[in-house]
């Protein structure tokens, strides 16, 4: 699998495994450059179907897979356009609140309507009963869509470079979605509040950038700026 770096918009990274400069961890997580998602994301919603769905919804979010495909009907708020993973869930152990951007909001309304909650209590059902959608689903999906060389994983380190290089929302703000550990004082803002709305505008520009038409140049994108991030 072909580890990415970091890159200008353009094709995946080729070079080796490298330490990450952000957390010092090596990593293998094949990512989809920045550049490409719009094109890639009308291919994604052109697909239709439950593992499409939970697909887009996870990219949205940026939520690893599990905690996407895992997700409850219990866990939303669809009023105040909220889902919060409970600590049971989290990898940090820790609840982790996600606001929803108006697409993500779609998504589970259009699910709500053909949802049977008392078969079920997941949002994304798989083909057994009250089972989610499988684990493997997104790496099946990729490799229909013909992108066997990236990972679900990766399109959270799209986002990352996405938010690092076109906007201009602090890296702590930045990193609250990916749900990584921070520092104590960014923590403590988090625990007040007075990040989530912040959070909020930066998740609301990313599903701006990801509904951008497709470019047929590769790479091409517009440069999204946020408004008091």
């Amino acid at each position: 699998m072909r580890a990415r770096t970091r890159h200008d918009g353009g094709g995946i990274s080729t070079s080796c495994c490298q330490r990450c400069p952000r957390c010092g961890r090596s990593s293998t997580t094949a990512a989809l450059p920045y550049g490409e998602l719009p094109a890639f994301m009308a291919a994604l919603r052109a697909k239709g179907g439950m593992t499409a769905l939970a697909f887009e919804f996870t990219i949205l979010t940026t939520a690893r897979t599990g905690e996407a495909i895992g997700t409850r009907w219990s866990e939303l708020d669809l009023r105040e356009k909220v889902w919060t993973i409970p600590a049971s869930r989290m990898k940090a152990g820790r609840e982790h609140r996600v606001p929803l951007s108006g697409r993500a909001v779609e998504i589970l309304e259009e699910l709500a309507k053909v949802s049977d909650t008392v078969a079920t209590a997941y949002v994304f059902p798989g083909n057994k009963r009250d089972r989610s959608v499988g684990s493997t689903a997104f790496l099946m999906l990729l490799r229909r869509m013909g992108r066997g060389d990236l990972t679900a994983h990766g399109f959270r380190s799209t986002f990352r470079d996405w938010a690092a290089e076109l906007t201009n929302f602090p890296s702590e703000v930045a990193e609250m979605p990916l749900a990584h550990s921070v520092s104590s004082k960014v923590e403590q803002a988090y625990r007040r509040g007075d990040l989530f709305e912040r959070r909020r505008r930066l998740m609301a520009t990313w599903a701006q950038f990801c509904a951008q038409p497709a470019d047929t140049r590769r790479g091409s994108v517009t440069r999204l700026r946020n408004r008091g991030g």
